[in-house]
């Protein structure tokens, strides 16, 4: 609320649905006033509390007695309370007051002070380190669903994914048709098998973590030039997005657009496990592999023993994940998709800035 401005009761009435709707779309930055400190952290502070209640026992060794353990809890419990205490003075609360505001002294407090005392109590600096990295960790996912609206962008997204199913799939007809002939002449390689048969489960996974990053590095890239052409295109009514509020649409992009490459991703990898159960037989896996194949379950199927193996399985993830990184970069340089894309999203946001508009000129109204 502005200071000084009184307003009536239907224009907050009118004021919270704005949000309301903004919270819902996952844009809750295009709300005015919009503060870490208040809106975000202040709201976290029974989950804060809860983990530095936890956090107290990490001082606890399995070398120590019971009655040593119980005095390392409570002096850690002291310790926390002392800087906790120490931290509200600061701000000019009282010495064992709630936070009504949990700003940058508050956070930093809760990253290092528990951190602090298994290292200066029992000695565990490793496990101070993991607790410091682990409410960092804590930090930005709050930031990140409750501050960026990460679990409204993801239930937006999911809820256009169906009307984009269509125009996805168009779209990968369109970009990867030789990658897809390519795959398949790939996928009946021995040598491929052969690769990822002696593949340990934890190779593959950074394998595929290696796509991943790779293709979230090439949208993340072009997202400054798409949000700023985006808001030249929808138009802001000479209202100019603030940097956060920036960030916050390209999130919104990055995340509808990763959700098409993961659904995309996930259609080649079932094509070429339908494929592999239809074709490829345990059998054959044996032959290409040059050792035995680890069988997960087989069925009758078209008067032939299908077999789902590891390998298959391995292979089929490998493929997809190429295909999904392949796609990716389809997304930033076919003018096809960023056209039909881009249009929808920038049709979504002529609508959203209207609304902006219409909340801003109602905040700074008389009421």
């Amino acid at each position: 609320m502005i200071p000084g401005v009184e307003r009536r009761p239907d224009t907050e009435a009118e004021l919270e649905a704005f949000e309301t709707a903004f919270r819902r779309q996952g844009l809750p930055m295009l709300i005015e006033d919009y503060s870490p400190a208040y809106d975000i952290f202040t709201r976290a502070v029974p989950l804060l509390g809860l983990v530095l209640l936890l956090e107290v026992l990490a001082p606890l060794n399995s070398n120590w007695s019971p009655a040593l353990n119980a005095t390392a809890v409570l002096v850690a419990t002291g310790l926390m309370v002392l800087a906790l205490g120490l931290v509200n003075r600061h701000r000019g609360r009282p010495f064992l007051s709630r936070p009504r505001r949990v700003g940058t002294v508050e956070l930093v407090a809760f990253v290092f002070v528990p951190a602090l005392l298994p290292g200066l109590i029992s000695g565990h600096w490793g496990i101070a380190a993991l607790t410091a990295l682990f409410n960092l960790a804590l930090l930005a996912l709050i930031l990140g669903v409750v501050g960026f609206g990460l679990i409204s962008i993801v239930r937006w997204a999911f809820g256009r994914l169906l009307s984009e199913l269509s125009r996805s799939f168009g779209l990968l007809v369109n970009a990867v048709p030789l990658l897809m002939i390519f795959s398949l002449i790939l996928f009946l390689t021995p040598e491929l098998w052969e690769v990822f048969a002696q593949l340990e489960p934890a190779a593959l996974g950074i394998l595929v973590g290696m796509f991943v990053l790779l293709g979230a590095a090439f949208l993340i890239a072009r997202l400054p030039k798409e949000v700023g052409r985006l808001e030249e295109d929808a138009g802001a009514d000479g209202l100019p997005l603030e940097p956060r509020q920036r960030f916050n649409v390209g999130l919104v992009l990055f995340v509808s657009q990763s959700l098409q490459v993961l659904l995309v991703a996930l259609a080649v990898a079932a094509f070429f496990v339908v494929f592999g159960l239809l074709t490829i037989n345990a059998e054959l896996i044996n032959g290409w592999i040059k050792g035995t194949s680890d069988v997960l379950f087989g069925f009758r199927l078209g008067g032939r023993e299908a077999q789902l193996t590891v390998e298959l399985v391995r292979v089929a993830t490998a493929i997809a994940s190429f295909t999904g990184l392949y796609f990716a970069i389809s997304m930033l340089t076919d003018d096809l998709y960023r056209r039909e894309f881009l249009d929808r999203i920038t049709d979504d946001m002529k609508v959203t800035f209207e609304k902006r508009a219409e909340y801003l000129a109602l905040r700074s109204g008389p009421g």
